[in-house]
């Protein structure tokens, strides 16, 4: 959630910041006008406390007290009941103010790049070149099916489309790179944690997912529980309505998750291979840090995530989000790209993230600097480290042999046990 000291001390600063999302900023204006009517109902109800205690004071130094508050009596109840009227307003301001803020995103980064859509986004650099085979590259769908390691068929049958169901040498391939990724992850200094699955509203809330998210989660409405869309919840929540101390940050968490998606608006696309499925395994990358130090943290965040395909010797990219394709929480976004030979194109196999203190102000996560200090909300972010069903597939379309077959690659073997598949 934004600053709403910073709409009040540079209005200007968040109208050209938000003027660069298509969402705009024509709620600058509407919630300043709230924002005067509130200021002045609390200067409304402290003038009128003051003169409430400026009566009790006179009946209290009155030679005759039960006299001057019997004469008195109906102008302090007149103020009671127009204090108690104000305690009314001022709540409802409040949460009408709170009601818009909700729906707006972070303020972009002044580094992210203009643009009108992902054709727009920057390219920052490249890692790897495409392999060069001498047969026609197939599709991980079409080579999963072939060595039985996959099988989207019997998915379906339980569960219906956007499954996939890993077999054998296949659901092994998952499991390590799990284990790989996530040993990686504490070499580099992350705590790993193992959260829970589903959580409160409050926690879906508190991170950014609600409400603008909410028609691509999947609830269970008996027991008002969501299914994390990402373990980026849990793990971002995990300080909800605490204060740290300095010398705790940075903290830097990771977490393997099962994560569950509607992929509401996304008919249509990718509806082949485990490029976008409604259940889907992740792991993930969280920071929380000091405000002048995220934007060092965040290319940080993205060095782990990338070291994970340079070690696979998986061919990628690494771009900018433009304007228009930076999520609702982050306030500057890289993707990390991997090429498919299969589909011959770069896609998508992380995100990361800085988000500023826009989801430390919704989950209230700050920190002091010193005892003496006021507290301040850290800054939050995160990233994949890696996806796994799209890292699984990035092999299997890198690695394919002419006989059908997969090589694993050297820095996986040991956590899967074989060289090769078929």
């Amino acid at each position: 959630m934004l600053d709403l000291m910073l709409l009040r001390r540079d209005p200007e600063r968040v109208r050209r910041a938000a003027a660069r999302r298509a969402t705009g900023a024509a709620f600058v204006d509407e919630v300043l006008a709230i924002d005067a009517k509130l200021r002045a109902a609390r200067t409304g109800a402290e003038q009128l406390k003051a003169e409430k205690n400026g009566l009790t004071a006179q009946v209290s130094k009155a030679a005759d007290r039960s006299a001057e508050a019997q004469r008195l009596r109906p102008e302090i109840a007149a103020l009671d009941a127009r204090i108690a009227e104000a305690g009314k307003t001022i709540p409802e301001l409040e949460r009408a103010i709170d009601a818009i803020l909700a729906d707006v995103p972070n303020l972009l980064d002044e580094s992210v790049p203009e643009g009108a859509g992902e054709a727009d986004n920057v390219l920052v650099r490249e890692s790897g070149a495409p392999p060069q085979l001498s047969f026609a590259a197939k599709s991980h769908w079409e080579l999963g099916e072939a060595l039985g390691i996959i099988d989207f068929g019997r998915a379906a049958k339980l569960s219906g489309s956007r499954f996939a169901l890993l077999r054998g040498k296949g659901a092994q391939l998952s499991r390590g790179l799990i284990n790989f990724f996530l040993a990686r992850a504490a070499a580099r200094g992350y705590t790993e944690i193992a959260p829970p699955f589903l959580v409160k509203r409050e926690t879906m809330w508190a991170t950014g997912q609600l409400t603008k998210f909410a028609d691509a989660m999947f609830l269970d409405p008996d027991a008002d529980l969501f299914m994390i869309p990402t373990s980026e919840v849990p793990l971002t929540a995990l300080h909800r309505d605490e204060i740290l101390s300095a010398d705790q940050l940075p903290m830097q968490y990771t977490a393997y998750s099962p994560c569950f998606r509607k992929e509401a608006g996304a008919a249509g696309k990718d509806t082949r291979g485990m490029i976008r499925l409604h259940q889907f395994e992740k792991v993930e990358l969280v920071w929380l840090t000091e405000p002048e130090k995220s934007f060092e943290a965040l290319e940080r965040l993205t060095g782990d995530a990338e070291a994970l395909l340079a070690e696979l010797a998986l061919p990628h990219r690494v771009l900018a989000l433009c304007s228009a394709d930076v999520g609702f929480n982050a306030a500057k976004t890289y993707d990390l790209e991997v090429w498919l030979p299969g589909q011959n194109a770069y896609r998508e196999i992380s995100s990361c993230s800085n988000c500023t203190d826009f989801q430390a102000r919704r989950s209230q996560i700050h920190f002091r600097r010193d005892a003496k200090a006021k507290v301040e909300p850290v800054h939050t972010l995160n990233g994949s480290g890696l996806a796994i069903g799209r890292t699984l597939a990035a092999i299997l379309e890198n690695y394919q042999q002419a006989d059908g077959s997969v090589r694993i690659p050297p820095a996986l073997v040991p956590f899967v046990g074989f060289e090769s598949i078929g």
